[in-house]
């Protein structure tokens, strides 16, 4: 996409129900900063709904409305004028269009470059527009994706440029994935002055990481320790032996208890416990998965272990904070059912990884 030097190009925005106001100004803010940067407007959008009425954010403000779903296919069939589709989601995941779905197809067919933002990853996976090619999923929805969708290659990027495929994980990703395209037609000297313009120090690159690295997440720099906490946070659905983790870590464990007590305040097993529970929190929050089923996922055997343990430590039951996300708006978010995945399948998934 973008390779060659044009004079205009254009992107038709489909904003998705709950989509993130975040990530979409980014992506729109590039555009409008390169047509600064470059003196003259090389780059237009438009935004469209399914049925041209504004749109809500997850932060519930509203988004005007260029077009609706139906015009925007009718312009797609009759002429090649827009330059890409950008789904614009967030964390929720929505519910599947079958208008939107043959859009995607006709644009697929027409040769016009897909481009992905927040959960529109999971609208194009799910119309068969991304097998075998290489997506950025956001870090908290990565887990049922890769379950739904085998024959995708998801990453934990920022974002990904895979041919006519162009997928970021939401939040500000989209800033660089926009500067990226800009640069494709433009060149370095335009993404630069777009950075001074948005006080960006610089432009990350396709593949680059999407969570701040361990040590800066834990302020913490003594390297087995580190090494410890990464093995956790790689195994909280199967949670190893402390003793496994102290013999991976090149030192005793007297040593290793020391040094958790020294910069963390609390022994290992506590520590391990702490990060399965906020897991747990935050697949009860932004997923339907049912309470066993979250349990097992953060490598509880027993549901009644796992509820006298969430109770302990954040006063209330798992099903109550479900219930209040619920209540604050955040209903559907991360539902197997609207990824097409049997509850069923999951649960089963996961005992098995946990046997």
């Amino acid at each position: 996409m973008l390779t060659t030097q044009t004079a205009h190009r254009s992107f038709s925005f489909y904003l998705l129900p709950g989509f993130s106001l975040q990530a979409f100004s980014c992506a729109v803010e590039v555009l409008r900063l390169a047509n600064e940067a470059i003196g003259k407007n090389v780059y237009s959008w438009q935004v469209i709904s399914e049925d041209g009425q504004p749109v809500m954010s997850s932060c519930r403000m509203t988004v005007g409305i260029d077009s609706t779903l139906r015009a925007e296919r009718e312009r797609t069939q009759k002429s090649n004028s827009t330059s890409a589709a950008v789904i614009c989601g967030g964390s929720g995941i929505p519910r599947p269009n079958r208008q939107l779905d043959a859009w995607l197809r006709e644009c697929r067919m027409r040769r016009i470059p897909l481009v992905c933002i927040g959960s529109g990853t999971v609208v194009v996976a799910r119309a068969g527009l991304a097998d075998g090619r290489r997506c950025a999923v956001h870090w908290e929805q990565l887990p049922l994706f890769c379950e739904q969708f085998p024959g995708i290659e998801s990453n934990q990027t920022a974002f990904e440029h895979d041919g006519d495929l162009h997928t970021c994980s939401g939040g500000d990703a989209p800033f660089d994935m926009f500067l990226n395209l800009v640069e494709r037609d433009h060149g370095s000297v335009v993404v630069n002055r777009v950075c001074e313009k948005a006080i960006a120090y610089r432009m990350r690159s396709a593949g680059e990481r999407q969570r701040l690295p361990l040590h800066s997440r834990v302020k913490l720099n003594h390297k087995a320790v580190m090494k410890v906490i990464g093995l956790m946070e790689a195994s909280l659905d199967d949670p190893m032996p402390v003793d496994d983790l102290v013999a991976l870590s090149g030192i005793s464990r007297r040593q290793i208890e020391r040094l958790f007590d020294r910069e963390l305040g609390r022994s290992p097993n506590r520590y391990y416990m702490e990060l399965r529970l906020e897991r747990a929190q935050l697949l009860l929050v932004s997923t339907n998965l049912p309470v066993v089923e979250v349990a097992v996922a953060c490598g509880f055997i027993s549901p009644s272990h796992f509820s006298k343990v969430y109770r302990e430590a954040y006063g209330c039951a798992p099903h109550q904070t479900r219930l209040a996300a619920r209540e604050d708006g955040h209903a559907d978010l991360m539902d197997p059912a609207l990824l097409g995945l049997n509850c069923t399948d999951v649960s089963q998934h996961r005992l098995s990884m946990t046997a």
